[in-house]
Order: structure tokens, then sequence, then C-alpha cells
């Protein structure tokens, strides 16, 4: 193997000095190679298969000057094949870049900056992926905000969220300019070197002029505390829309269980369709972890803070897939906590879920979760937005909350008896694809798609008045 590589240094050694060394960008050829193109010197006896596998143990840098010193070589080391197997060893997974590129770069939010793409090369995407130097990712959350950088796995770190962060009396202004100077602080780093990708929290639901200038204002505040900060791009993008990309599709319905209430949020293509309606249900995740909380209370249960008990939450509780029965077993188990100790659950590892769909009893007077989500997919049936209604039947669950197990389950019965079959026929609930962080993962693929760095700083201040809006500042 080692001659192998040898001989192909040795079949383009003679050009190599009339070339300079060039970016994997820098070359725009075609995707695949054939039996007709240029000959390989000693390597045309191969199969190309075999060629192939050869050249990908020299690797990406290396592959891309071959294609440049040697014209022979360059539909080769142009087949996508190649630069499919060089992105599936990326940071992130094959699945994530694949979607990322074919549907995020020519549609929200990165449409508004892209020139057409007639076709679509893996070795340039590769190229621009490089480039990318990685922007700050901060999930605004409405517990408690989650920031980190583009090229991780997962957040670095959690604070305040931007609407509760310092003195709740000051500006809006003053408050978000303390909050990202904190975050960039906290990370390290001159905010005037990377963009930054932003998600905002769900709020002002309705699709009111007073809403929509409610929505615009913290859009502006946000706007003008970066920028005056020297941040190079602003994008953001509400937390919905990034949990349906971090579920790997772009419409849906997504069923986010916030802080204080749980929104159902109906998106077609990126977009958050306000006019068929967000449905907005009194229960979050805090109602959730009380009721739990109030249950080990009357059972004598003794804790020493609410961190506890979300704790017991995260690790105990579940869904039932039908509560009447589920109160006849024996669904005793035990956790320890840190610090604490052992804790012994039964009855109440289900209860706390399923206040979700039974908001009566832990005394609160609302809808449950199924009827929520119901309502929102009649409403969407008769938009009659599309030609057909299967936008609308994937729902992608998002928020701690909704990583208890079973929910997806029974959410997913609960529907198909409530809805008749012209609608519920084909419907999916998805569980959260990275539990807590989906939101965060969603701006993470933005923050890293190959077109996002690549065209920003050679255009004006951009806003998509929707869902999504993407700035920039130019010289």
């Amino acid at each position: 193997m080692a001659m192998l590589l040898k001989k192909v240094w040795e079949s383009v050694s003679n050009r190599a000095t009339s070339f300079s060394s060039s970016s994997i960008d820098s070359v725009t050829t075609p995707p695949s190679y054939t039996e007709s193109s240029s000959s390989l010197g000693a390597f045309d006896r191969l199969p190309i298969d075999v060629v192939l596998q050869i050249v990908r143990l020299v690797g990406p840098k290396d592959a891309a000057r071959l294609s440049v010193v040697c014209k022979s070589w360059r539909p080769l080391v142009s087949d996508n094949r190649l630069w499919i197997y060089f992105l599936q060893n990326y940071h992130d997974t094959w699945d994530s870049v694949f979607f990322v590129e074919t549907h995020l770069r020519s549609g929200y939010p990165i449409q508004t900056f892209s020139s057409p793409i007639t076709e679509l090369s893996f070795m340039r995407i590769y190229g621009q992926r490089v480039q990318v130097p990685g922007a700050v990712i901060v999930d605004g959350g409405s517990g408690h905000c989650k920031y980190g950088w583009s090229k991780n796995a997962c957040p670095s770190g959690r604070s305040a969220t931007f609407l509760e962060f310092g003195n709740i009396e000051s500006p809006m202004y003053t408050r978000l300019q303390h909050f990202f100077a904190t975050i960039y602080s906290r990370m390290q780093v001159k905010a005037s070197a990377h963009p930054i990708v932003v998600s905002l929290p769900l709020c002002h639901y309705d699709d009111t002029e007073a809403a929509r200038a409610s929505r615009r204002q913290l859009k502006d505040a946000i706007y003008t505390a970066l920028f005056d900060m020297n941040v190079p791009a602003v994008c953001a993008i509400n937390q919905a829309t990034l949990a349906l990309y971090a579920a790997q599709r772009t419409s849906g319905i997504v069923v986010n269980i916030g802080f204080q209430v749980t929104s159902v949020v109906p998106i077609l293509h990126g977009k958050v369709m306000r006019t068929v309606g967000v449905e907005v249900m009194g229960v979050g995740a805090l109602k959730v972890t009380g009721f739990l909380r109030e249950q080990m209370q009357q059972n004598n249960l003794n804790f020493e803070s609410l961190h506890t008990v979300q704790t017991l939450k995260e690790n105990l509780c579940y869904v039932a897939a039908d509560y009447e029965a589920e109160l006849y077993k024996d669904t005793q188990a035990s956790f320890e906590v840190p610090g604490e100790g052992w804790f012994t659950l039964s009855k109440e590892r289900f209860k706390t879920g399923e206040v979700l769909f039974q908001p009566s009893i832990a005394g609160v007077c609302a809808m449950g979760l199924q009827q929520a989500v119901a309502l929102c997919m009649d409403h969407c049936h008769a938009a009659e937005l599309t030609e057909d209604d299967a936008w609308f039947k994937t729902i992608v669950l998002s928020g701690g909350t909704s990583c208890l197990p079973g929910l997806a389950e029974r959410l997913e019965k609960e529907l198909y008896g409530l809805l008749p079959p012209s609608i519920s026929n084909g419907i999916r609930v998805i569980s959260p694809p990275y539990g807590a962080d989906s939101a965060w993962i969603g701006a993470k693929l933005i923050g890293n798609v190959s077109y996002f760095i690549t065209n920003y700083l050679d255009h004006a201040k951009l806003d998509i008045f929707t869902t999504v809006m993407f700035s920039c500042r130019t010289s």
C-alpha cells in the first residue's frame, strides 16, 4: 500500500512545481468520474473503486492537491463518493451534514444569500466547511440559556436566559448587552471575531399587529446590542424551527414543552404558520416538576431543593401508555441523588407526566397536550396550504420535559383516537433527537453550513420577517 501511495505522488511529481498550493474550494470540477476520463498512468490497470480507496488514504488535503497539480487526476479526485467519505469522518454525522447542505443551504435562513446551485459538489462543500471558523451558538431557552461553539458536540455552559438576565427593571438593550458580554467572557472570545446564532424563545404567539410588533422589538434589541459589540453577523431563529432542523425536518409540528407553557407550533418549509395558529397550553416544565414536588411532600419525602425533584423527574418519571391500567401496577423504583441519598417513588413516577394529558389532576384548568396538538392539526388540515397533509403529520417534541420515556408513544396513541382517519393516518411523533439540547443542535447546524460564512461578509443587513432573521455588519 505504501508503494501504491508513492506511485500516486510520482505520477504528478513532475508537475507539482508548476502549481502553487490551493484550497479545496478553488477546484470546480465535475462530481463524478467515468471510465472515459484522462489517463491515470500506472493506475489505469486498477478498478476505479480501488483507486478511490487508495486516494482515501491520502486524505482530503492531499487529495485536493492531486486535483490541482494534475489534470488527469482531477475528475477522479472530484468524485462525490470520495468527499462523502471525508465528510462522514467530519465533526457532524453524515446524516446531519447531508440534511443541512441539501435543505438549509437553499432555504431558510440561507436562501437570501445563496446564488442558485445547479450541481451539488461535495468537494466544494467540504472545502467551504473547513473554512468556516465556527460560530457562537446561544440557545436563549425559556428556563435557562445554553451556549457553546458550533464546532463542539454539545453546549459548553449554561446561564439565566436573556429575558431574565440582570436587573429586570433595566432597559432590554442594557440587559442584552450585559448578557452577551457575559457569554463572550465565559467563552473567552472576542465578540468581533465570530458570528453568532441565537435561538429565540417562543413568545408573543399570535398573528396580531401587537404580537408582531413585540417580536420585532425583541429582534431589533438583539440586533442593536450585538452589532454595538462589533459582532460581524447575527442569525436569530425561533426555538421551534431549530428543534425541527435538529430532527432533520423543515416542515412539521413542534411541541415545545417550555418552562412556563407548552407551545404547539406548525412550521412549513422553515416558516412558522402563525396564520394557521400556534396553540398554547398553560402547563410547562415548571408545573410538571412542581406537581412531583407536591406529591413527594404529601408522602413525607424530604428533599433539600427543587433541583433534587428535577433530578428525580429526569431519572424515575415516565408517561404511562394507559394511565388507568398503570394505577394497578407495582411501579416502585429508587434512585440515588448525589449528596442527598436514595429516594423511592411509586405512582408519582407516572402521575407526574400525566399532568400533560390531564392538567386537572394538578389543579390546572387547561386543555390536555393531545387536545392542543389535535386542534393544531385540524387547523392545518383546514388551511389547505399544500396539495396533501403530509407536512404536518410529523410531530417533533422539544424541551427537557419532553424527554420523559413513553411521551411520544402516548401522544401518538391519543391523536389516533381523537382525529378522524383522514387526518390521523400517517402521524409520527418523534422524541427530542438531542434531548434538552435539540434547539442548540439546530442552531449549530446553521452555524456549520458551508454557505453560512462564505456569503455573509459580502452582504448588507438582511431580514426575513416571519421566522428567521439574518443580519450582517459590513465594513
